[in-house]
């Protein structure tokens, strides 16, 4: 009761202000994904490959749910320090019915969309200098691997917390956004503008790109 008194009073900081002292000066990125293990360990390997010095300043959170629930999901956990939180899904083409319908809603409730078609691996294949047209998921997880392997040396696994890592070791992030701009690039030439059209594609590198940018800048 006396710390409501104080802070009705001015005498202490209200919980508006604490939570404006703990907004993160480079960005709160809430990534809300699908429950496939693959993009939390990814985007956890990518926050800890920044220096020391930004990690605390540029958060990024992952929760995992449905695919069916993500825009919810992502709705109700921005409602809360909504000033502040940065707002994207991260899902793949896969077998997802509904594909088109979920990023058109999502971006008209103003969330960002990193959506691979045909899955989240076709981003990770830029790394190790391509994105080949593979249209099935499988396919691309298969091949996939068989690439990683060859390069790091270690097997692929969808739960390997070292994956970001050894994709930045072995591989170049730098090429792999140029690579996923061109196919962008290419795509629209080619006349296609529907996700489930794009194929090979991701938008995850713009997030990534984002985020690598803040880092250039410190």
């Amino acid at each position: 009761m006396n710390l409501a008194r104080k802070d009705r009073t001015g005498n202490q900081a209200t919980m508006e202000q604490r939570a404006v002292r703990r907004i993160p000066e480079m960005g709160y990125y809430l990534v809300v994904t699908d429950t496939e293990a693959t993009k939390r360990c990814y985007f956890m390997g990518l926050h800890k490959s920044l220096p020391s010095g930004i990690q605390h300043k540029l958060v990024i959170k992952v929760v995992e749910t449905k695919t069916q629930n993500m825009i919810q999901k992502c709705l109700e956990l921005t409602a809360y320090e909504a000033q502040y939180r940065i707002p994207w899904i991260v899902f793949d083409r896969d077998e997802v019915v509904d594909f088109d319908k979920i990023i058109r809603d999502a971006k008209k409730a103003g969330i960002h969309v990193g959506w691979s078609n045909p899955c989240f691996e076709i981003w990770m294949y830029a790394y190790f200098g391509s994105m080949p047209a593979i249209h099935e998921s499988w396919t691309c997880c298969s091949k996939f691997g068989e690439v990683y392997e060859k390069r790091t040396k270690k097997k692929y696994s969808k739960e390997d917390e070292d994956m970001y890592r050894r994709l930045i070791e072995n591989g170049d992030e730098e090429s792999a956004l140029s690579i996923a701009q061109r196919k962008y690039e290419q795509c629209r030439k080619n006349g296609y503008t529907i996700p489930s059209q794009m194929c090979p594609y991701t938008t995850v590198y713009e997030l990534i790109g984002e985020i690598r940018s803040k880092e250039s800048k410190q």
